[in-house]
């Protein structure tokens, strides 16, 4: 499975592949910020509900469904307020997109 939909990408982006490049870079960036503090459990649980909500919208923007799909998870999770949150399955989707992205660059 493919961490990034390129079809989804190239509709988000018009098939400009420019573009793509720069959303890319934009949303690896965003995710390695936002992980560290999503990940930090001194934050606030709505702070970090917030950042979740953040991530999946980006993640929905460049076709990356799985990060998309466990943020909105994690997002949940916060809000509810029940118990401790597993964040490592959304990590390691982090990764395995920020891996893709990394290789396309190369």
């Amino acid at each position: 499975m493919q961490a990034i939909d390129r079809t989804e990408l190239d509709a988000q982006t018009g098939g400009d592949a420019d573009l793509a490049r720069e959303v890319l870079d934009l949303f690896a960036g965003q995710c390695r910020s936002i992980l560290a503090r999503l990940t930090d459990p001194a934050l606030p649980r709505d702070r970090r509900a917030d950042l979740a909500h953040t991530l999946k919208g980006s993640a929905a923007g460049v076709g990356a469904a799985q990060v998309c799909a466990l943020a909105d998870v994690a997002e949940t999770h916060l809000r509810s307020g029940a118990g401790p949150v597993a964040l490592d399955a959304l990590a390691d989707a982090v990764t395995a997109a920020l891996s893709e992205i990394a290789a396309a660059r190369t």
